[in-house]
């Protein structure tokens, strides 16, 4: 079952981009905490959505998107921030329904796009996603500004 994320779902939620960080070999990277989750995804002019999935009642895997936008085609987009489906609940199609979900939601609200990046190293994930129909952006190299860089820049030093 996929549905939209509630308030009390933030701490697996937390727990859910733990284990995807220690999956994408990141184990320290996770700065964020229950309370940052929560106002991201529930707070006042929160800007971030979640999808949970769930086997017999239990959270085993979620989706956080966000809304982007294309100049180009003049209309909104999914970009999808994080899928993740814990490893013993692969293969059963949950993946796949939190796609379709965002999707559908596309779809419905005349969005253009569903977007999300991908670990170069990643081909189970790759080829899940090509099997769905998504195509890689070839020439296309993402770019970030975080730390320091972001400091020097955003600071006016």
């Amino acid at each position: 079952m996929i549905r939209p994320a509630r308030p009390d779902d933030v701490p697996v939620i937390l727990k859910l981009i733990r284990e995807l960080a220690e999956y994408e070999r990141e184990p320290d990277a996770v700065e964020a905490t229950e309370a940052d989750i929560e106002r991201a995804l529930f707070g006042e002019g929160a800007a971030a959505h979640a999808h949970i999935a769930e086997a017999d009642g239990e959270a085993v895997g979620f989706a956080l998107w966000f809304l982007n936008f294309s100049t180009w085609t003049g209309r909104h987009g999914i970009y999808l921030e994080d899928l993740y489906v814990r490893p013993e609940m692969r293969g059963r199609g949950l993946g796949k329904a939190l796609l379709t979900e965002l999707a559908r939601l596309c779809v419905e609200r005349g969005y253009r796009r569903l977007e999300w990046s991908v670990l170069d190293w990643n081909t189970p994930s790759i080829e899940f996603y090509r099997s769905l129909g998504a195509e890689p952006m070839d020439g296309w190299t993402v770019h970030r500004l975080d730390g320091e860089a972001l400091g020097r820049l955003g600071g006016g030093d």
